[in-house]
């Protein structure tokens, strides 16, 4: 593998001779486009931010020093994204001359930040479940910034280093190795609790989509260009580009629209799994103004008290009467680790809900909570909320039907409290996604186009692995569940090779397969040595 990169170089240059034979006026007005699109969302982001920060009326300076640099990291994140997985989605139009280089980059960031726009942060949110309950409770603690910075930067560091190898490798498999690793380590440097650890369940569930939308998008491109050739007897669909030709119209349009389903997909799945960690900074450096959502209004506030009670009420009807809690938050939290549900967790968990209930009639508004009580009402929130989730996923302890929905109600309202994602997080992501894409773009796409199969992509195969691509992330998120772009879009483009009996370049193949192999490990021992180096210096 080591190799790969004086070869890859070569490729590179040929790529542009052949491909750009340097900017002209479309790649000049798209690089002019994007320019202005930077400037103008990273002046929009940065002036949200500071109105955010000027309006909690702070002296402290460390929290604003750790702020910045903890965005810098989380971005970072995101622009080495784009390396690898918008790549993916601008590789076949490139590769089949159906959009100038640039011009790709720049129409696939505008449907990646549409993207993002759009997206519910159900899979923001899903990664973050995945971090050890008692890190995200501390977030604001050294204990919960190591977490931060070690997850971000084994991700960055395992991204990088498979890029400069053009391997097609998943951000999305890496950041969640990086996330098992911080709770493995945290586990093993911890009191033996398992709140410390990681929550293999939810892990279980997140790695059964990552295993299978690779095989998802190899047998889906390959049933699709099959029966296209089936359905579509157009020889010019499946035959390679001549020289720098564009394709017949009608072929173009479709690689374009594709490409526009993909990077639309790629925005509202991929773009989220850095948000959710940029909420974790914020909720931790400055917990006044991201904490809770201050876009809830006074009669959303009126609505979410009379819920409260109903829920209250709701769970008050299972409450054993020899149950006795000393902490609610503490026994709530026990049984977000443990997954038993007691008597005596029914009865703190009637008692957070009813606490919360009556604080927020006391508040209003859930902007007027006082600064050192933000953090604390966020946790009550987060655990109930945890709570809800596995109750309503294990169906233990078994709630009447009424209830069942009463719990579901309860817990969309809290929800919309505490996660939420500002517009300018999205625009930000959007942003550095499309960065990255525009200087890393070309490693990728020469390997997705090139280096796969034996023969050079065809306009047919190129279309029939972004529709599976397209729909398989679309589905995904969907159902809040993360999927690699990458592992999808490449298996469509090996799968298609499959089909059409022309053969894959096996020592590829074994590169990408191994780097799916060695992303879990490697991103564990990475993020677990960096989380390990973290605390001990006092991070």
């Amino acid at each position: 593998m080591a190799t790969g990169a004086p070869v890859l170089d070569a490729k590179v240059s040929v790529l542009d001779s052949k491909m750009t034979g340097g900017m002209g006026k479309s790649a000049k007005i798209g690089m002019a486009v994007f320019g202005v699109a930077l400037i103008i969302g990273f002046i929009y982001a940065g002036t949200h931010l500071v109105s955010d920060l000027v309006a909690i009326h702070s002296t402290e300076v460390m929290p604003f020093v750790l702020l910045g640099i903890a965005l810098l990291v989380a971005l970072g994140f995101e622009f080495v994204n784009g390396f690898h997985d918008t790549a993916n989605a601008v590789a076949t139009v490139i590769y089949t001359h159906s959009m100038e280089p640039h011009v790709a980059v720049v129409w696939s960031g505008m449907w990646n930040f549409i993207g993002v726009l759009v997206s519910s942060g159900a899979v923001a949110f899903g990664i973050v479940s995945l971090l050890p309950v008692e890190l995200i409770l501390q977030v604001g603690g050294k204990a919960g910034f190591s977490m931060v910075f070690a997850l971000l930067i084994a991700a960055i560091i395992w991204n990088i280093g498979t890029w400069w190898l053009g391997l097609p490798a998943s951000s999305s498999h890496t950041l969640i190795g990086s996330i098992i690793g911080v709770g493995i380590a945290n586990q093993l440097m911890s009191v033996k609790t398992g709140t410390s650890g990681v929550d293999w369940g939810q892990a279980l569930n997140i790695g059964k989509s990552l295993l299978l939308s690779p095989m998802v998008g190899f047998a889906g491109a390959a049933l699709l260009l099959l029966l296209c050739k089936a359905v579509i007897p157009n020889k010019a669909l499946y035959e390679a580009p001549k020289g720098d030709e564009p394709p017949p119209f009608w072929i173009r349009a479709l690689l374009v629209l594709t490409c526009t389903g993909v990077s639309f997909a790629h925005g509202s799945n991929d773009g989220q799994k850095g948000m959710g960690l940029i909420m974790l900074i914020l909720i931790g450096t400055v917990p006044t103004a991201y904490a809770l959502n201050h876009a809830v209004t006074a009669k959303q506030t009126e609505d979410f008290v009379a819920v409260s009670k109903q829920t209250a009420e709701s769970l008050g009807r299972y409450v054993s009467p020899d149950a006795v809690v000393a902490d609610p938050r503490d026994e709530v939290t026990d049984y977000i680790r443990s997954k038993n549900f007691t008597p005596n967790t029914m009865l703190a968990l009637r008692e957070l809900v009813s606490g919360i209930g009556s604080e927020m009639a006391l508040y209003k508004e859930l902007k007027y909570v006082p600064q050192d009580k933000v953090r604390n009402f966020r946790n009550d929130m987060y655990v109930v909320s945890e709570a809800l989730r596995l109750v309503q996923k294990s169906g233990n302890p078994h709630f009447a039907t009424a209830d069942v929905a009463i719990l579901k109600n309860y817990k969309s309202h809290i929800d919309n409290a505490t996660k939420f994602i500002p517009t300018w997080v999205k625009v930000a992501v959007a942003l550095a996604l499309g960065l990255g894409t525009m200087i890393g773009w070309k490693r990728i796409v020469i390997t997705v186009g090139e280096k796969i199969g034996k023969d050079h992509l065809t306009y047919g195969q190129g279309a029939a692995a972004e529709i599976t691509a397209m729909f398989t992330i679309g589905a995904a998120d969907w159902f809040g569940m993360p999927v690699s772009t990458t592992h999808v879009l490449s298996s469509g483009v090996a799968g298609t090779m499959a089909a059409n009996h022309t053969g894959l370049q096996w020592s590829t193949v074994r590169n990408l397969a191994m780097a799916w192999v060695l992303t879990l490990p490697a991103s564990i021992v990475l993020s677990a040595s960096l989380f390990w180096a973290f605390r001990k210096i006092g991070v």
